[in-house]
């Protein structure tokens, strides 16, 4: 309950009830581990914010790599599928760093996991893409060729209702 303090529930319900398209975003969200839960409400858009709340990266979603240029480039042992187009499929967006620093205020998330972050163009056009997860008590942000994939990383997303 310390996630959405002061949110009214009712006004949540009639926002998913008179948008079909999110709720069916926030299914998939929860259909592939997401563990999806209100964090905040942005006043000055009048949208509720959800965000993966599971406590390790969603496992649906995990081995992938970061977008379709890294998938298009393998040659070898291809994903299923990137995080960008899943994301873009799921109608959900990929958190940046600072919205996943924000989730970590919120508990302790990816102790054993971690996650894709949306990566600046600047290092994506290198070739990289930048991932982070939570240990020692810290977040750290690293970054990895952008067609690397990993069983223990996926992303987190955040839907606007």
């Amino acid at each position: 309950m310390d996630r959405h303090k002061g949110i009214d529930w009712k006004k949540v319900l009639l926002k998913l009830e008179t948008n079909f398209d999110k709720l069916w975003s926030l299914n998939e969200m929860e259909r592939t581990g997401g563990e999806p839960d209100v964090i905040e409400f942005d006043k000055k858009s009048g949208e509720y914010v959800f965000y993966d709340c599971s406590i390790e990266t969603p496992i649906g979603r995990r081995s992938l790599c970061y977008d379709r240029e890294a998938l298009d480039s393998r040659k070898k042992f291809k994903p299923k599928n990137s995080a960008m187009d899943l994301a873009r499929e799921m109608g959900i967006e990929i958190l940046t760093e600072d919205e996943y620093r924000n989730l970590q205020k919120l508990g302790n998330f990816d102790m054993k996991t971690s996650s894709w972050v949306k990566t600046p163009s600047e290092v994506r056009k290198l070739g990289g893409a930048l991932f982070c997860d939570r240990r020692f008590n810290r977040v750290f942000v690293f970054h990895n060729g952008a067609e690397s994939y990993y069983g223990a990383r996926a992303f987190r997303g955040l839907l606007r209702v």
